[in-house]
């Protein structure tokens, strides 16, 4: 099983980007899943997590900017970002709580490889 995030990009003060991060290899169930962002020299940050169930919780910094969602059947989740300004810049990577096989004793913490944001002014 892999995460494969995409959708980074450059964008303009006030535009908008969406990314995507799909669990490939066809994991039995996935979790929790979640978007985290690490801006240069800073710590990385949680963004919003979403559970299987589709209740999502958004960081303070990006609520009412900010859009999670997933799509259990194509084991994705989704993040869109409105309204993007510098401070938005950062790697985004996606993350998934993800039972593998049903024959797993316990499930296992996935990371993607992160997709570039970059808000210009």
């Amino acid at each position: 099983v892999q995460l494969q995030a995409s959708g980074g990009g450059l964008v303009q003060t006030g535009g908008s980007l969406r990314l995507s991060c799909a669990a490939s290899g066809s994991p039995f169930s996935i979790n929790f899943m979640a978007w985290y962002r690490q801006a240069p020299g800073k710590q990385r940050e949680l963004v919003g997590d979403i559970t299987r169930a589709g209740i999502a919780k958004l960081s303070d910094s990006v609520k009412g900017r900010f859009t999670i969602s997933r799509d259990n059947a194509k084991n994705t989740v989704y993040l869109q970002m409105n309204n993007l300004n510098p401070e938005d810049t950062a790697t985004y990577y996606c993350r998934a709580d993800i039972w593998v096989d049903p024959s797993d004793s316990s499930s296992t913490d996935f990371w993607g490889q992160g997709t570039l944001v970059t808000v210009s002014s």
